[in-house]
Order: structure tokens, then C-alpha cells, then sequence
């Protein structure tokens, strides 16, 4: 059974019991002629009412989302509560209000055993009620109309053990006993009333704890990769709470990097929160990200640029000292490719401060086609006898020689020594790729180390 079924079977059960007691109060309060129960009959019609209204409600709010209720149908639940906590206030104050008339007028009609045999059955009634209910809110948590129907049934319990007291205390002539036990009933009906009108006011104005959003962003913040939490928007529909979050990650971080950041922040509040419902939004920050990778990201935006690496930054008294590597249109003239660097060098200043100086690199770019052609075994065999002239190189692995149009694309896996310097393996490889350059006219070369 589903939690709204659940709910409006609860519901359902209540109003059926309600409805018992007010029959067999009523109909033994005018055989019997006694007050009390005439009285509390009244008041459970009164009940039966607030309950039908607060089914109502949590059936409507079962109806799924649609275009002008995107957030579901939850507040319908929430008007029903609140609906059902002003009629509270006021049955509680027709209590203290009879109770004061009582005082003034105390009652002479004697009832017999007969009417406190049906408050018996009343209170029995009101037990189930009670049993049942609280049981049923403890597997749909935040559900107001459960809330207030259970109010309503511990409100019908007071007022049932105020009518027996009463009936009881008038039998051995002591009438304000029962007048007394009504004032206590009333006060504690209005402050229960109070409560669930200011809660379910609250949520229908989206008021949300602040523990509750404080604690969701310490679980944000507490997420991995998360640079700060940019927003939290927080608001309870029925049982359901939904929470959007803005989170701020590193502009170097991939999509997919990012995607599951966003997850594991999405799983870790479903995990703290039950009836969560969450959306979270990421946007890049560069602030406290590696020099580089914005360097790299300044320069990719740069209209005109295919490609950025060799990215390389340090630091004096003086500022930094930049340089980097970037692709341009092989057929773009000198002009053209001078115009992009000097708005690269331009970008980077403006946002990056203390800069010194930019040396930016122009190399040619030749975009790889969608079918190559064969590759070239003449030029690997030439390639390969160049590589064996240096012997630090190990072993090499596969080369992949690709004409494309009058360029050959050249790219080479050599092995090195594991604890070779990194430093001499970018030193050995930049004068492989020159020497290979040298011999094979229009090459592009890349040589991709590998420990042995």
C-alpha cells in the first residue's frame, strides 16, 4: 500500500468511528437525557466535519503534478490542517466558554449508568483512533492532515473522560469537578490549535526551518569537490520537501566530474532527508583552481583558437611568467594569427592580475578526418631508425603515421626508464619531434611517453 493510500485509508477509518460514537452519544444522551453527552455528540459532528474536510484534502493532494501545479497538490494537505486547527481553536473555546456558563448555571440532570456505558464506547472509539493514526504518521512523516485529525482524536478522548468525570461527579453531588477538568481540557485544546495553525501557516507560505537548511548545507559543503554552496532554496509540499541547490565546483573539473559531484551532493541529502525531493545546479569557479587550467580555459575561448597545451607558469618578485602552446588554423596568415594571440595575452591579463609576461606559442592546426587513409610503413621505418639513435628510449611502441592532405600526422608511444626525470623525458622527446620534423617536410609530431 502507498503512503497516500495509506493516508486516506486512515482518514477513512477515523470519520467511520467518529461518526459511530455520535450516533450511539447522541442517541443515548436524549434517552437518558444527559448533557454531557448531548454535548459531546455535538462536538463529534463538529469532528466528523474537520475529518471529512482533511480527507478531502489529503485525496486531492494525491492527484501527480501537472502544468499549473508543478510542485504536486501537498498544499491542498496543508489547508486542510489549517482549516482543521482554527476549527480546533474554536471547539476549544466553546469548551472554556461552557465551562464559564456551568459555573454560573451548574446542572441538575442526573443521568444514569446507561450514558456512561456510551462514553465508554466513545473513548474506546477514540483509542482506535488514536492507535491508528499514530501509527500511520509515523510511516508518513510531516503529513498535516494526519497531524490534525490526531489532534482531534486526543481532543475527543478529554472531551469523552470530561463527560465521564462530569457524569460521575454529578452522581455524588459534586458538580464543579467536571467544570474544573473542561477548563483544563479547553487551555490545552488552544494551545495544540495554536501550534498547528502557526506550522501548517508556515508551510503555506514556504517557511522552512532554518535547522533544516542549515543542515543542508552542511551537507553540501561537506560533499567532495564542492568549491561553496552558491544557493539553497528549501519548501514543503504535503509530506514532501523540495530542495534546489546552486553549487559552485572548480572550472577545471570535467562534466563528468562534475555530473557526479552533483550526485553524490543529491544522494547525501535524500540520505539525510526522507521525502526529499532535489535538483541540484552547478556552475564553475575559477577561484582557488590551479593557475593552469584557468589559463587554459582563457585562452580556449578565444575565437579562432582549436587547441591549447603546453601550458606552463611561474612565479617571482617580479609577477607571473607565462607561456603556452596554441593551435590556429594551419591556412590562417601570420596577420590573422598574430590578432589572436595578442587578444589571448589581452583576456589573461584582464583576468589575472600581477602578470609580468605572456609568451604564447602559434602552431598549426589540422583538424583529423572522419576516414583516414593507410598509413605511411616507409616514414615509420624511417621514424623508428631515428628514434633508435637515442638510447634512452627503451622500447618503442606503436606508430601511427596519417596523411592528411599535404600534412603527415605523426603520432609515436616510446617506453623511458620509470624513474627517468620527467624533466629529461620532455627534453628527449621535444628533440626527437624536432629531428623527426626536420626530415619529414609539413610534419606534425606527438610522442606519447610510457614507463617501461
Amino acid at each position: 500500500m502507498s503512503l497516500q493510500n495509506l493516508k486516506t485509508r486512515t482518514l477513512t477509518i477515523s470519520l467511520v468511528l467518529i461518526i459511530s460514537a455520535f450516533v450511539v452519544e447522541l442517541t443515548v444522551g436524549v434517552y437518558s437525557n444527559s448533557l454531557a453527552l448531548i454535548t459531546d455528540s455535538i462536538h463529534a459532528v463538529l469532528d466528523s466535519f474537520v475529518t471529512a474536510i482533511l480527507l478531502l484534502a489529503a485525496r486531492w493532494a494525491i492527484k501527480p503534478p501537472d502544468l499549473e501545479h508543478t510542485y504536486g497538490h501537498g498544499k491542498i494537505e496543508t489547508m486542510g490542517g489549517f482549516i482543521g486547527g482554527i476549527v480546533i481553536l474554536f471547539i476549544a473555546a466553546f469548551f472554556i466558554y461552557e465551562s464559564i456558563e456551568r459555573f454560573q448555571n451548574p446542572p441538575q440532570v442526573l443521568p444514569g449508568i446507561v450514558a456512561v456505558w456510551a462514553a465508554v464506547y466513545t473513548l474506546g472509539t477514540d483509542g482506535v483512533r488514536i492507535t491508528i493514526l499514530g501509527r500511520a504518521l509515523k510511516k508518513v512523516e510531516g503529513s498535516t492532515t494526519l497531524r490534525a485529525d490526531l489532534y482531534h482524536a486526543f481532543m475527543d478522548m478529554g472531551s469523552t473522560m470530561v463527560a465521564i468525570i462530569g457524569i460521575l461527579l454529578v452522581a455524588i453531588g459534586f458538580n464543579q469537578g467536571d467544570i474544573i477538568a473542561a477548563l483544563v481540557l479547553g487551555s490545552l485544546l488552544v494551545i495544540l490549535s495554536l501550534k498547528l495553525i502557526h506550522k501548517t501557516a508556515l508551510e503555506l507560505t514556504d517557511a522552512i526551518p532554518q535547522s533544516m537548511v542549515k543542515r543542508v548545507k552542511g551537507i553540501v559543503s561537506n560533499t567532495e569537490g564542492v568549491m561553496n554552496t552558491e544557493s539553497i532554496q528549501m519548501r514543503r509540499s504535503g509530506h514532501e520537501i523540495f530542495a534546489d541547490v546552486t553549487i559552485l565546483l572548480s572550472g577545471a573539473a570535467s562534466f563528468d566530474e562534475a555530473h557526479k559531484i552533483s550526485s553524490n551532493v543529491e544522494k547525501n541529502i535524500i540520505n539525510s532527508i526522507s521525502n526529499a525531493k532535489v535538483t541540484v545546479h552547478f556552475e564553475p569557479t575559477w577561484k582557488d583552481a590551479p593557475l593552469d587550467a584557468k589559463i587554459n580555459n582563457i585562452a580556449s575561448s578565444v575565437k579562432g583558437v582549436e587547441g591549447v597545451h603546453n601550458i606552463n607558469s611561474s612565479t617571482s618578485k617580479e609577477g607571473f611568467f607565462i607561456s603556452l602552446h596554441v593551435l590556429v588554423d594551419k591556412n590562417m596568415s601570420l596577420e590573422e594569427a598574430h590578432k589572436i594571440s595578442d587578444d589571448i595575452e589581452k583576456q589573461i591579463r584582464s583576468e589575472i592580475s600581477n602578470i609580468n609576461h605572456i609568451t604564447v606559442h602559434l602552431e598549426p592546426y589540422v583538424s583529423i578526418p572522419k576516414t583516414l587513409p593507410i598509413e605511411d610503413l616507409t616514414i615509420e621505418e624511417q621514424i623508428a631508425k631515428t628514434i633508435k639513435e637515442y638510447p634512452s628510449v627503451k622500447k618503442i611502441g606503436r606508430v601511427i603515421t596519417l596523411q592528411l592532405q599535404d600534412v603527415f600526422k605523426i603520432d609515436i608511444d616510446c617506453s623511458f626508464e620509470g624513474n627517468l626525470p620527467i624533466e629529461r623525458v620532455h627534453d628527449i622527446t621535444t628533440e626527437i619531434e624536432y629531428k623527426i620534423r626536420s626530415q619529414i617536410k609539413n610534419a606534425i609530431v606527438t610522442i606519447h611517453p610510457e614507463p617501461n
